[in-house]
């Protein structure tokens, strides 16, 4: 039963599509507000400080552009690695920041404005839930709904015996 519904096209699109929205979103402020999001990775302490600028300029594009590929379905396997590899690395630092026992705004979707504040544990649960999601597009081995560019079957490409 759910080998049947992680191979069902439809809900292939539906992950992509959430996964993009969220990406999407994720970017509005970040891109609208960059030296805001600048001081939020600064209070994660764990980058140096030459590279904060870069990061908080660059991590929101890639963001977008992720996104949007996931939405149009233009080669949806590498903009799901490359959503995957910025959730990894945002697990990574949520996990070293609930470890030290410290809590901030991570300037996910908005910069601490909306008035409820999400705990690290819940921010940590929240990204490896998107993750396994992206999981579920970078493997979907079917053919794609909606999709402008496919990015071929990396299951079936792959030699079982060297």
């Amino acid at each position: 039963m759910l080998k049947r519904i992680l191979n069902n096209s439809l809900f292939e699109l539906a992950v992509r599509w959430f996964l993009g929205m969220i990406f999407l979103y994720a970017s509005y402020h970040k891109i609208a507000s960059p030296a805001q999001f600048a001081k939020i990775i600064y209070g994660y302490y764990l980058f140096p400080d030459v590279s904060i600028n870069i990061i908080a300029i660059v991590f929101p594009f890639l963001e977008l552009f992720s996104g949007l590929a996931l939405i149009l379905g233009i080669y949806p396997r590498s903009a799901a690695v490359i959503i995957n590899g910025m959730l990894l690395g945002f697990i990574i630092a949520l996990s070293i920041n609930l470890v030290r026992g410290q809590q901030f705004d991570c300037g996910c979707f908005s910069f601490g404005e909306g008035g409820h504040t999400y705990t690290v544990g819940q921010l940590l649960m929240q990204d490896i839930i998107f993750f396994v999601l992206g999981l579920q597009v970078l493997f979907f081995d079917n053919k794609r709904r909606w999709c402008l560019r496919q990015s071929g079957n990396i299951l079936k490409n792959m030699p079982l015996k060297p």
